[in-house]
């Protein structure tokens, strides 16, 4: 089942999961649906925002409070962490603000948070303004560009060759995937 159809047959509640889960495809799948006039505009932006800001307050109360864990630790071993650590101390408020938007870095990042001394009141203000202005820009993409994207799927549903071209660039994406896995697999 397809992102879009979930977000379709369950509404704002597969919007605010997916937002919490997944991230930007399943919030402009949201702008999608509202641009067909499935779901209202206003109620998947919302429910976007609410998603991924209760996702990162609850990574960020990870990094907080379980931070001595075994699997904050192991985490802490992974280059993304380091990322997110290097870019927290450089620009902590500022990060805070944009991590959503860096691709790789959405969950570890609010864990790393949870791991600084940077206020849990600060973290809110914060997470919570970016939610707001994350789930607008996107659903807005989705709503935007509706017309768009409903041209482009007609084409592929009559054009054999496309759909072709789309399961070569997923196989060779997944062989991508699977290498860099396996390269990986030795290292600490």
């Amino acid at each position: 089942m397809s992102i879009e159809s979930l977000v379709a047959e369950y509404g704002l509640a597969a919007l605010f999961a997916g937002a919490a889960l997944e991230g930007e495809a399943a919030v402009i799948a949201g702008g999608l649906l509202a641009h067909q006039g499935l779901i209202s505009l206003p109620g998947a932006a919302a429910a976007a925002a609410a998603g991924s800001f209760l996702a990162d307050q609850g990574w960020f109360a990870v990094g907080r409070h379980f931070r001595h864990h075994r699997w904050v630790e192991r985490l802490r071993g992974t280059a993304a962490f380091a990322r997110a650590q290097e870019q927290l101390e450089k620009h902590p408020r500022s990060f805070i603000f944009v991590f959503r938007f860096l691709y790789g870095l959405r969950t570890v990042s609010p864990i790393a948070v949870g791991t600084t001394t940077i206020s849990q009141r600060q973290f809110f203000a914060i997470n919570l303004v970016a939610a707001i202005i994350w789930a607008i820009i996107f659903t807005g993409i989705g709503y935007l560009f509706g017309d768009a994207v409903e041209e482009f799927v007609g084409r592929l549903r009559h054009d054999t060759r496309l759909w072709w071209i789309v399961g070569g660039v997923v196989a060779a994406g997944l062989i991508v995937a699977a290498i860099h896995w396996w390269r990986g697999r030795g290292k600490p």
